[in-house]
């Protein structure tokens, strides 16, 4: 089997995450969450104050962005987690308060420029999954293999939810609901690299698929274009 680069693309609360780790486990490869480097800056602009109510201190978060550093640990289970700047702020990143700012953030050119540098850097080697809005279209527009995840938004704003619970937060449904819609829109507005399908994915829907089918699909996308 050659070592080939996965990228996997898709609307937010589909699983992307779960089940590329899950895959990268497997199979042995090394697991890139861009989603998470994109909640680390978030995370940084809210603490240093510069998002507003309504509007983002762009020359300030540009101008601070060098020095933030973001890389990814693992515990003693294996799970990886977020650090930035040394600190493991996994737990903070997934939290209602970033996911409400982490669109706007992302949509910010020299933000994805920067990110987009970083994660070409990680992924140069091969043999990586990485999940994100544009791994295929722009990160990684060569890779052997492609994946748009989707999901109906009420069954996503349901996934959610349920994970925000189980942390022990307490979500309301119908605002978790709208940031979801929200997301989606900007995500798929943005003027620099919006949230599209490559004309060469695989698509999964997994609105009512298992775990177990879900691994099962995507094995079988990795065995297919790892043989070719």
């Amino acid at each position: 089997m050659k070592k080939i680069i996965i990228a996997m693309d898709g609307h937010s609360s589909c699983g992307k995450s779960t089940m590329a780790k899950a895959l990268a486990k497997k199979i042995g490869y090394t697991y890139i969450d861009t989603g998470a480097m994109y909640r680390a800056v978030t995370l940084y602009a809210l603490r240093r104050g510069f998002i507003k109510a309504d509007a983002i201190d762009e020359e300030s978060l540009r101008r601070e962005l060098p020095s933030v550093e973001i890389s990814f640990g693992h515990d003693a289970e294996g799970c990886q987690y977020t650090i930035l700047n040394g600190e493991n702020v996994e737990r903070e990143i997934r939290g209602m308060e970033v996911s409400g700012k982490v669109s706007p953030i992302s949509a910010l050119p020299f933000v994805r420029e920067a990110m987009t540098a970083q994660q070409r850097v990680m992924g140069s080697r091969g043999a990586i999954i990485m999940d994100g809005r544009d791994i295929g279209t722009t990160v990684f527009p060569n890779a052997e293999l492609k994946i748009f995840v989707t999901a109906s938004d009420e069954i996503r704003a349901r996934r959610r939810f349920d994970e925000l619970t189980l942390k022990g937060e307490s979500p309301v449904y119908e605002e978790v609901l709208k940031n979801v819609r929200e997301r989606d829109y900007i995500d798929s507005h943005r003027a620099v690299s919006p949230l599209r399908q490559a004309q060469d994915a695989v698509v999964l829907d997994n609105s009512h698929m298992t775990f177990e089918e879900q691994d099962k699909w995507l094995m079988d996308q990795y065995l297919k274009a790892a043989a070719e």
